[in-house]
């Protein structure tokens, strides 16, 4: 249990190491909450509440993007230089260390909710109850599983250079489409369609609807299931496509 538990604390430090996750899971957040809530005028009626919506964008801006960059890429880059082969001939159980990845993973998006969250109560004052705090940390950190999934899909390439490359546009075209930077409401009626089957969108709706002083809807729900299944048996297809 105690080497178990080391493995777990080494991973945590690999993935604080790591440039991917300071830059894009905290620094860019940050930096585009700072623009969008006092350099750029977007006009909204209410500034208090558009402080908030969209301290919740770039929160799951954030998760999302260590789900899919920091974890997908490290799984390329262990099994590249030998990390993974190496760890099945030490005495750990199998799943150890799958289990040390996923704790540290879920430990770096704890971290980033706090310090994100920390830093819109620092620029602009954000004020919300402590249950909305509580439970939209809680929606988004629950809620980022199908991204770890899809993290996973990206971790089964060969090249790091391809999986940096894939992972970049996918996380990006995710958080323009799903509304994460700009409400989808100024998009193009067709876009907005797209959107709302996009999980990107779903993960950040409901995290307004909390902040907004309601709850998530339970289409949220439904899509980050059905995206979980679908991202979950793509990986195991492909797995045993590679084992054979």
């Amino acid at each position: 249990m105690n080497a178990i538990l080391t493995q777990c604390k080494f991973e945590i430090l690999r993935i604080f190491r790591n440039p991917y996750f300071v830059f894009w899971t905290l620094f860019m957040p940050i930096l585009f909450y700072f623009i969008f809530t006092n350099i750029v005028n977007t006009g909204v009626p209410d500034q208090d509440e558009w402080q908030a919506h969209y301290l919740m964008s770039m929160t799951t801006f954030s998760v999302m993007g260590s789900a899919i960059m920091n974890f997908g890429i490290r799984m390329v880059q262990e099994q590249s230089e030998g990390w993974s082969t190496f760890m099945k001939l030490t005495p750990f159980p199998s799943w150890s260390y799958f289990t040390s990845k996923m704790f540290g993973q879920f430990t770096m998006h704890i971290l980033s909710i706090i310090i994100v969250f920390f830093a819109g109560f620092l620029i602009n004052g954000v004020s919300l109850t402590v249950g909305q705090w509580l439970l939209a940390g809680l929606w988004i950190l629950i809620a980022s599983v199908p991204f770890l999934a899809l993290g996973s899909l990206v971790g089964m390439m060969k090249k790091v250079e391809t999986a940096s490359g894939v992972s970049n546009i996918v996380y990006l075209a995710l958080a323009v489409l799903g509304g994460m930077w700009t409400p989808i409401s100024v998009f193009p009626e067709s876009l907005q369609r797209v959107a709302e089957w996009l999980p990107s969108y779903h993960f950040g709706s409901g995290a307004w609807n909390i902040v907004a002083g309601g709850s998530p809807d339970w289409q949220s729900y439904l899509v980050l299931l059905a995206y979980l299944l679908i991202f979950m048996l793509l990986a195991i297809f492909i797995r045993r496509k590679q084992e054979n």
